[in-house]
């Protein structure tokens, strides 16, 4: 058996090409049906299932799924099999067996389990094709992104995610012991974000990890999760921030469906397309949704059922149910918000949601070094314990802004998932920090 090991592996999606050679597959065993002489084993790798045909002795092995396996034999046209191939199969070796019984089947479209038993066996899980599918196509996002900004000259950047202070006052913070000192882990890139474009390098783009130390244990919520941040100077207002995100989630959304066609149609999904994403201030959102649905929204803001109905307004006729919310309260914005220059009680700033979901926050930050530090000091914050984040402000600073984006919201709402952990291969949050 080990000449079979040491042949040139070929893989499932490859195997119309290879019509009438022998060739080995490796992989796991997704379900193998025994009937006498004759056995049918559906084998799984990274592009998809495969049937093999296996007869005679081969038929009769026991083999148990989730096993990986290595299978020759000849490749042959077969129109009501898989992919409109299978493999007639020649030789068969189990690489490794299953030690221990499988906590749940993941051979049925859907996985019968529940959610904490899914993330419990979070590995195994993620075998099962539908799920697989999820993390592939938010794979495609994070590439989309990246690509995108690399073609507007926006260069990629790495900040560290341990602190000395948080950047939005100290709140919702996870401290930890560094040496003599206390520390935290980072709640946003925000500071370095603007740092480097203060450096000359004027946009960047980091795709990492933040934490929020919020206690909360919510469908929409996570304390870890992937940040796609971006910052950009010279702009002229924040609409130019989200001119750029329209293209930059048009861009992504098209090499999703371009590249995950497959995982598309095994989910259901057709991905949206991005003409133009309406842009309104958050009070006249407020009215339609009182208006419209007779629904009252909390003071300066949308909860998650106005989130839910706007999106719904905006998508009648058919339309993407994307829409930009702005000008939102300084009070209920960081500190480095830009006020709006028609009302300095209001600020350049703005949420993108998508499906009934805030999947962005972004906007112009103030860029006066002398007004930032009266906004710091508004908010009962110390300016001197913001002194290197201040020092680049104090040097000539250029008018900017960036912005948020959470992957696994992103992800989630893209592919109607009903709960942000179905995007996350390994959620943490308010009690989870296994597997």
């Amino acid at each position: 058996m080990s000449a079979l090991i040491s042949q040139v592996r070929v893989l499932a999606a490859q195997l119309g090409a290879y019509v009438g050679e022998v060739v080995t597959l490796k992989g796991w065993v997704h379900n193998v049906r025994h009937m006498g002489n004759l056995a049918f084993l559906v084998l799984r790798d990274r592009t998809g299932l495969v049937q093999c045909v296996l007869e005679g002795e081969l038929a009769g092995r026991p083999i148990e799924n989730e096993s990986v396996v290595a299978v020759s034999g000849k490749v042959v046209a077969a129109l009501k099999a898989l992919g409109g191939v299978e493999v007639q199969a020649t030789g068969l070796e189990v690489i490794s067996a299953p030690s221990m019984p499988l906590p749940f089947e993941i051979n049925k479209k859907e996985v019968k389990a529940g959610l904490e038993s899914v993330l419990d066996h979070r590995v195994l899980s993620m075998r099962n094709p539908q799920i697989h599918a999820v993390f592939t196509i938010q794979s495609a996002l994070a590439g989309g992104f990246r690509e995108y900004l690399s073609s507007q000259n926006f260069t990629q950047i790495f900040t560290p995610k341990i602190v000395a202070t948080g950047t939005e006052g100290g709140s919702n913070l996870f401290p930890i012991e560094y040496f003599e000192q206390r520390a935290y882990l980072a709640q946003s890139p925000q500071f370095y974000k603007q740092m480097m474009v203060g450096a000359g390098f004027e946009r960047v783009f980091e795709i990492a990890p933040v934490y929020r130390a919020e206690e909360h244990n919510t469908s929409r919520h996570l304390n870890e999760y992937l940040s796609l941040d971006l910052e950009m100077g010279f702009i002229q207002s924040e609409e130019d921030l989200m001119d750029l995100e329209t293209g930059l989630l048009r861009h992504m959304f098209a090499k999703v469906a371009a590249e995950c066609a497959p995982e598309l149609a095994l989910l259901g999904v057709t991905v949206p397309e991005i003409a133009a994403i309406p842009r309104i201030p958050v009070a006249e959102a407020q009215a339609i949704i009182e208006r419209k649905y007779g629904k009252l929204s909390p003071k300066g803001d949308l909860d998650p059922e106005g989130e839910r109905l706007i999106c719904q307004y905006v998508s009648e006729g058919g339309k993407p149910a994307l829409v930009f919310m702005t000008r939102y309260p300084r009070e209920i914005r960081p500190m480095y918000a830009m006020p709006a220059p028609e009302n300095p009680n209001l600020t350049a700033s703005f949420d993108l949601l998508f499906n009934g979901l805030e999947i962005t926050t972004g906007g112009q930050r103030i860029h006066n070094a002398q007004m930032l530090v009266e906004s710091i000091a508004s908010r009962g914050l110390d300016p001197e314990s913001f002194s290197t984040y201040l020092e680049v402000f104090r040097l000539g600073m250029p008018p900017h802004g960036g912005m948020a984006i959470g992957l696994e919201r992103l992800t989630a709402r893209l592919l109607g998932l009903s709960n942000i952990r179905e995007a996350t291969a390994f959620p943490r949050d308010r009690t989870r920090l296994t597997p």
